[in-house]
């Protein structure tokens, strides 16, 4: 499709904005000497996660079965699903099935789901709270669960957690240093428990400059993209943004600029702290201010409009979920589409 665009609104991926960032996040964890296992729930693509291993990424993590039926479809075989599995009779059926391909972990928080994925040839993992309030016990229950999944036939391979409360303005730093306390805390607790924690693993993409401390693992996701909320975070810089939803200027009502990208291909994620539905990369002062399904409506901030019919590069708020909408990326070179890549695990969300 070289020289060619499709109609809009579609994602692109600057695929030279997406190497450097995959390189450099690849370096920064090579030099810490802790091992890569960035999440591909963001982009859900095989080819992007294939640049990550090149890289030396050290496997991959998911979050759902389905997602990782399509990685070890390609290829892949060793994969991290961080979430906390409950696993009936089918999705016993399709782990067992993965396990026989590929090595595979799989979190838990409980005694029951531990019981429930003893023999299907995962490794588990206990998830810890480190300060997200989501799921995971408490740092120092768990290598009392660690020992009791042990004895309910599960291998333990140790710990893990999200410190989802980066996602914070002014929280990067303290959420980090909480994750560290919090898994030394829990790496202890499996030791006195009698439980080697091989696998102590964290990371988001907020908190990845100030992590690392303790951990053998990191686990960041949207690194490889950025992301308006990245972007708003000081996470990344403008120019680190990977992934824009093009989109063509279709009115100039009221003054602003009405786009025909709306919640259907950008997603509809906006955090209490957010300045805007999204932003354009490049009017950095601009702002989404209204979000419907088919129009995004933005406020420049006073600059010129672009011309109706012209196109503009919109950064979404949250990359993952923009990615799940669409069936594929345009790859950009040099300011030009070059290829489309599938986004191969949108919609496998079980």
């Amino acid at each position: 499709m070289s020289g060619r665009w499709p109609a809009t609104p579609f994602l692109a991926v600057d695929v030279d904005v997406l190497d450097a960032n995959v390189e450099r996040v690849a370096a920064w964890a090579d030099a810490r000497a802790v091992a890569l296992r960035p999440h591909v729930k963001t982009h859900k693509s095989p080819e992007i996660a294939h640049r990550q291993v090149e890289a030396g990424a050290h496997g991959i993590t998911v979050a759902t079965l389905g997602e990782a039926e399509v990685f070890v479809q390609d290829g892949f075989d060793d994969l991290f699903v961080a979430y906390p599995l409950w696993v009936d009779d089918d999705r016993r059926r399709r782990l067992v099935r993965l396990c026989e391909r590929a090595a595979v972990r799989v979190g838990f928080d409980s005694l029951d789901a531990a019981r429930r994925l003893a023999g299907t040839g995962a490794i588990g993992v206990v998830e810890i709270d480190s300060g997200h309030h989501r799921t995971g016990v408490a740092p120092d229950a768990a290598g009392e669960l660690a020992a009791r999944a042990q004895d309910a036939g599960l291998t333990v391979a140790g710990v893990f957690t999200f410190p989802g409360h980066s996602y914070g303005l002014g929280a990067r730093e303290a959420a980090a240093a909480q994750e560290a306390e919090a898994l030394a805390s829990a790496a202890a607790s499996l030791r006195a428990a009698g439980v080697e924690p091989d696998v102590i693993s964290g990371g988001s993409t907020p908190s990845l400059a100030a992590a690392g401390e303790g951990a053998t693992e990191l686990r960041p996701g949207v690194y490889v993209f950025n992301d308006a909320q990245q972007w708003e975070l000081g996470a990344c810089a403008p120019e680190q943004i990977a992934l824009t939803c093009h989109a063509t200027v279709v009115s100039h009502a009221g003054g602003r600029l009405v786009l025909d990208a709306g919640s259907k291909a950008l997603g509809a994620d906006r955090a209490a702290w957010a300045s805007g539905f999204g932003r354009l990369l490049d009017f950095p002062d601009a702002r989404i201010v209204l979000l419907s399904e088919h129009h995004a409506v933005a406020d420049l901030g006073g600059a010129a409009l672009p011309a109706l019919g012209s196109t503009v590069r919109l950064v979404p708020n949250h990359a993952c979920n923009a990615a799940n909408l669409a069936e594929e990326f345009v790859i950009v070179h040099g300011g030009e589409p070059v290829d489309t890549w599938a986004v191969s695990a949108r919609g496998m969300n079980s």
